[in-house]
């Protein structure tokens, strides 16, 4: 039996996975335990990379959980949230609903920072979408009137692109409901990024999409570029944001460029300006890890460590040949380990979960996942690799035979321990 066979087998029995590690590809044996949290016959999932999906203590896991799959969320179609208790049996705790979602990212669903009780996620209440924020020891709930993309590390503040919009340019990260009202104008003054109070409720528009689209030159300009941001992320201290301002081509294609502005919207900067720009992280307030094309004289894409300063400042690459170019990146606490995946690869389109040691150029896979052809496009199951507060666990989604998309725990506390 061959080494890939051998590690399939592995995971389907679910006794944990012997990852494999060393410079590039591995060869030491390194134990991964793994095992399903959620199970069928409804499909459960989180989505993205860079949400708080595990409280602070490690016990609870957010998750949503929906009666079908593989094709678009209509606007009736409701999805539960709720929580996988690690501690009693992975048991299931129902929080809520939600009528504001995606595949990719589902409703924002994440624990409030610096908090240990309250969760929020997007709803909407006829024609307005909203943010709910749930206390789950006393059930007591308030909503703001404005749906949220990513919250400020201190739980303060909250900034949001338009879903509207971007489920008209970009199906699977908006939602569907209320069409976009300025679906006609290409890069509208009235669209943008919104600043909202988690505290007040009070909101207000920062950045427009016609601001942005005056901002530099736009790479391969044509006609009938439309316009639109998705992928906000606060920086560590809350101090700036990040923004992918991407358009859209009438064949389809897009091209991204990426941005920073302080919270307020103030001081914007064009920190990848090429039109070629990805996953990123922050490692710190200064430096943005993020996935591009064209720099340092390399054609191909690359992880490259940005600063956040127009046109980059000084550009590094990082883990080239060894770290997957094209996954989701977060760095672990000690920020000398990456956690990353991989698309579906091969012909058994196998995704892969891997840590990557910065000092040592050292790639340990976490298990390979196989993704069945019917999960593509829209509703495709990108892993999307979770870390616990601690940086020892990490959740994935990720379908299982005959039960369809399922939350799955890893524990990494002894690869991370050996270092």
């Amino acid at each position: 039996m061959d080494r890939r066979s051998w590690l399939l087998r592995a995971g389907a029995v679910g006794g944990g996975w012997l990852a494999w590690a060393g410079a590039g590809r591995a060869q030491t044996p390194v134990s991964t335990p793994t095992r399903a949290i959620t199970r069928g016959p409804r499909k459960h999932w989180f989505g993205y990379y860079d949400k708080l999906q595990f409280d602070p203590a490690g016990r609870y896991v957010l998750g949503m959980a929906v009666d079908f799959e593989h094709r678009s969320p209509e606007a009736d179609d409701v999805i539960e949230v709720g929580m996988v208790d690690l501690h009693d049996g992975d048991r299931w705790i129902r929080l809520g609903e939600s009528r504001a979602w995606n595949w990719q990212q589902g409703c924002m669903l994440q624990w409030l920072p610096g908090s240990d009780d309250t969760v929020l996620w997007n709803d909407r209440q006829g024609e307005r979408f909203v943010c709910h924020l749930l206390n789950v020891r006393t059930k007591q709930r308030r909503t703001v009137q404005h749906p949220v993309y990513c919250v400020s590390p201190d739980g303060r503040l909250a900034v949001s692109p338009d879903f509207r919009r971007i489920n008209d340019v970009r199906p699977g990260y908006g939602y569907a409901g209320p069409p976009d009202p300025f679906e006609d104008d290409l890069a509208p003054t009235e669209s943008g990024i919104f600043r909202i109070d988690l505290t007040t409720g009070e909101q207000r528009q920062i950045l427009s999409l016609a601001d942005v689209a005056r901002l530099g030159e736009i790479p391969r300009a044509a006609p009938g570029i439309k316009h639109y941001f998705n992928h906000l992320l606060f920086s560590p201290s809350g101090e700036r944001f990040i923004a992918l301002h991407r358009w859209r081509y009438p064949d389809g294609s897009r091209l991204t460029r990426m941005i920073t502005a302080a919270s307020d919207g103030s001081d914007l900067r064009l920190v990848i300006p090429n039109g070629y720009a990805s996953h990123f992280i922050w490692r710190d307030d200064r430096h943005i890890l993020s996935q591009s094309k064209n720099w340092l004289g390399l054609d191909d894409w690359g992880n490259f460590l940005f600063e956040d300063q127009d046109g980059g400042g000084k550009v590094t690459a990082i883990g080239r040949g060894v770290l997957d170019p094209s996954g989701h990146l977060s760095y672990l606490p000690d920020k000398d380990w990456l956690l990353n995946d991989t698309y579906p690869q091969g012909t058994q389109r196998l995704q892969t979960p891997h840590l990557y040691h910065i000092p040592t150029n050292r790639r340990i896979d976490l298990g390979h996942f196989h993704l069945p052809s019917e999960y593509r496009g829209e509703w495709r199951v990108d892993t999307h690799p979770r870390l616990s507060r601690d940086g020892r666990l990490v959740c994935i989604d990720a379908p299982v035979a005959g039960s369809g998309r399922q939350l799955h725990l890893l524990d990494i506390s002894a690869i991370v321990a050996a270092g």
